[in-house]
């Protein structure tokens, strides 16, 4: 184990110290609760400035959404407990929707919002009266908390965003180019592979949040703009290497056809890959490029097969090959220039090497039937627990309806979420303890607020320094926000040990129930999960085969790239050749190669569109019957003579337009006609070669049977 770094300690500091100040001022101005203003301070409070701004500005908005509805609902329903119970439900479910539904830090608003109303309106309905009062006065306690997290934690040594993007995106950079090495010399499979997706995957999915606090950190909006993008290439880097991969495994192993040149251009680009990252913006300027970058594109152009070599399978394997490789060093060569003008904060222009009609799209993919029942879980344990509460008449049941409302909430967006409900029952078990120690032991000796500081400094200082690590994260948060409400500091001592005994065991067993009732009613993980990305993965592999129009193709595909992200981290790692990761880019690579070839039929003429539309036909019957079974199926050997027949239509359409060689002035409109006929012919291929050896990995080294397609 680590100890805490400095940055750990200052944080610490900094988080106590802002607890206290909320602390004495909620005291010096008597507000009814003044341990919640110290609460906030650890709930909001964040190592950098831009997340704890996000948090506090979200958390106020919430606990005022929040109060409202409880100030809305109590007087109306408090007579028709069971009534009122449902409706405190609804609102739970509905708000928790909205917050899962939200991926970047505004879901704090619908989060809190959820669980704010009935930590408010619950205890009340004994006396609705005082509805009022305690949504005034938490609202007032929670705002002092945030304002002091924020002033505090903006002023003293103030810790950017920034820079924790920066060092995640060179994890990144790092398992990246291992990942890129690996893949050039030929290896696909092995759980190193397959552990190194997963991070570099969920690295992705990380990013998505951070960068919706960075505009919180006095970020520039165009240093915003560039983290976007490069979010955006990172994303496309693993499933285009995985594309690469394929057509070399096929050249490499199963046709033992290798050019000269092949084996060096692969070393060098590897050995790029590994290249220490621009240390300076201007090293990155579009007037100077990328020499590494322009020379390995320049050895791609060099090794290009010559049209007449696009008609046998070889020729259009290597043709398909270099055509990826040079995207994915167009990706790379992007990435590192965003990076260096990100980490700079320089205001240079910067110009995509990458660019693609697909771009653009910013479509999410969202399992709506798995969020909803991931909020039906909650929705029915507060409706469970309130009908034990009225039944039994327990005077300080609201607690453990309140508790087992904020537990079941908390966690609901995660796959398996029992067993962090479960961490969440035993900090609060100890913060019971801690609270009782400090409540009947230490507190009824201090005498002023000077001697409770001293008093409070050394655990609470101890506890935050592991606050901003993930592992401990959120037990030590929770450790400290319940310890500061239990021990219900007031401007004058006063304890009742059954009132303190009865009102947390309360809280205790309503996160024992909660707990019991998740694992009962959750008891899938993230197999499910994972079955239900790849049933919906294949039905849109099959509508973007399909001939059903599509309204914008940028976010389908934007979309499927987005799914595939969350279903790598679910997958456990495996040496396995058929892995579902692997299957899975295969399975984008078809939907993105049928987007293609979709395109290309606008512009191709003589019997090739037929050809291409019964390759999609058959590519979308085949995904189709897999989404209805829920389980992969075996392509159909009649799809491969579909696209066998179409290869050879595309590579026979291609030499009977091969231009002139010379052209008068009076044929350059026909010459140029015909170029642009054979830059969409040989898309088409790529197109078709991605389709063949995606589909069938174990045909690779088959040639379409055609005697000149294998001459």
């Amino acid at each position: 184990m680590t100890y805490p770094s400095i940055r750990d300690w200052l944080f610490s500091v900094k988080t106590f110290a802002a607890s206290m100040l909320a602390l004495y001022i909620a005291l010096v101005f008597q507000l009814p609760r003044p341990y919640w203003a110290m609460a906030s301070v650890y709930i909001v409070s964040n190592p950098f400035v831009g997340a704890t701004r996000s948090k506090a500005l979200y958390r106020a908005l919430g606990t005022a959404l929040g109060a409202a509805a409880a100030i809305t609902l109590v007087p109306p329903f408090v007579e028709t407990p069971l009534l009122f119970s449902v409706i405190v439900a609804t609102w739970t479910g509905t708000l928790l929707y909205l917050a899962i539904s939200d991926r970047t830090a505004r879901s704090y608003v619908f989060m809190l919002a959820g669980y704010t109303m009935p930590l408010i309106a619950l205890p009340t309905v004994t006396d609705p009266t005082t509805v009022f009062d305690v949504a005034i006065a938490r609202t007032e306690e929670i705002t002092l908390g945030i304002i002091c997290a924020s002033v505090v934690g903006s002023n003293i040594l103030p810790s950017r965003l920034a820079p924790t993007l920066i060092e995640r995106a060179d994890a990144w950079f790092r398992d990246a180019a291992w990942y890129g090495s690996e893949t050039l010399s030929g290896h696909l499979a092995g759980k190193a592979l397959s552990a190194c997706r997963q991070r570099l995957a969920a690295t992705v999915n990380q990013l998505e949040f951070l960068l919706s606090q960075l505009s919180y950190d006095h970020t520039h909006p165009e240093i915003l703009e560039r983290a976007e993008s490069l979010r955006g290439r990172m994303q496309l880097f693993l499933p285009m290497i995985s594309a690469l991969a394929d057509p070399l495994i096929a050249l490499r192993r199963d046709l033992h056809v290798w050019p000269e040149g092949l084996d060096d251009l692969l070393a060098d680009a590897a050995r790029w890959f590994d290249e220490p990252l621009p240390t300076r913006a201007a090293d990155m300027h579009d007037d100077a490029g990328d020499p590494s970058a322009d020379n390995l594109r320049a050895r791609i152009a060099t090794l290009q097969p010559a049209r007449d070599a696009l008609s046998s399978w070889q020729g259009a394997l290597l043709s398909n090959a270099l055509w990826r490789l040079g995207q994915v060093i167009d990706v790379w060569q992007d990435c590192r220039a965003l990076r260096a003008l990100i980490a700079h904060e320089s205001g240079s222009s910067w110009r995509p090497r990458y660019r693609h009609w697909r771009l653009g799209g910013t479509e999410r993919f969202y399992d709506r039937g798995l969020m909803l029942i991931s909020c039906l879980v909650p929705v029915s344990a507060i409706l469970v627990a309130c009908w034990l509460w009225v039944s039994s008449g327990w005077h300080d049941g609201a607690g453990a309806v309140t508790l087992a409302a904020v537990a079941c909430c908390f966690f609901a967006a995660l796959d398996e979420p029992a067993p962090l409900v479960f961490r969440f029952f035993l900090a609060t078990a100890a913060s019971v303890v801690f609270a009782g120690l400090y409540l009947f032991v230490a507190l009824p000796k201090v005498h002023d607020f000077a001697m409770l500081v001293l008093l409070f400094s050394g655990p609470f200082i101890l506890i935050g320094t592991l606050i901003p690590r993930p592992a401990f994260n959120m037990v030590t948060m929770l450790v400290a926000v319940n310890t500061a409400t239990f021990i219900s500091v007031q401007s004058a001592y006063e304890a009742d040990f059954l009132v303190f005994l009865n009102s947390n065991i309360a809280g205790v067993a309503g996160l024992l129930f909660a707990y019991l009732w998740t694992r009962v009613t959750r008891p899938f993980g993230a197999e499910l999960a994972a079955r239900r990305l790849l049933r919906s993965s294949w039905s849109d592999v099959a509508l973007s085969a399909s001939a059903t129009p599509i309204a914008d193709q940028r976010n389908l595909a934007s979309r499927m790239v987005d799914r595939l992200m969350q279903l790598i981290p679910r997958l456990a790692a495996s040496d396995d050749h058929r892995h579902p990761s692997i299957e899975s880019f295969r399975d984008l690579r078809i939907a993105l190669n049928a987007l293609d070839l979709r395109r290309s039929l606008r512009k191709l003429d003589g019997d090739v569109p037929d050809a291409i539309d019964r390759v999609l036909e058959g590519v979308s019957d085949h995904y189709a019957r897999c989404a209805r079974a829920s389980e992969r199926q075996s392509a159909p050997p009649a799809l491969l003579a579909t696209i066998d027949d179409a290869l050879r239509r595309v590579a026979a359409r291609a030499r009977a337009q091969t231009p002139p060689a010379t052209a008068s002035d009076a044929d350059v409109q026909p010459a140029s006609r015909a170029l642009v006929s054979q830059r969409w012919l040989r898309d088409t291929l790529h197109a078709l070669v991605g389709l063949r050896i995606a589909l069938y990995p174990a045909s690779s080294a088959q040639s379409p049977s055609n005697p000149e397609a294998t001459a």
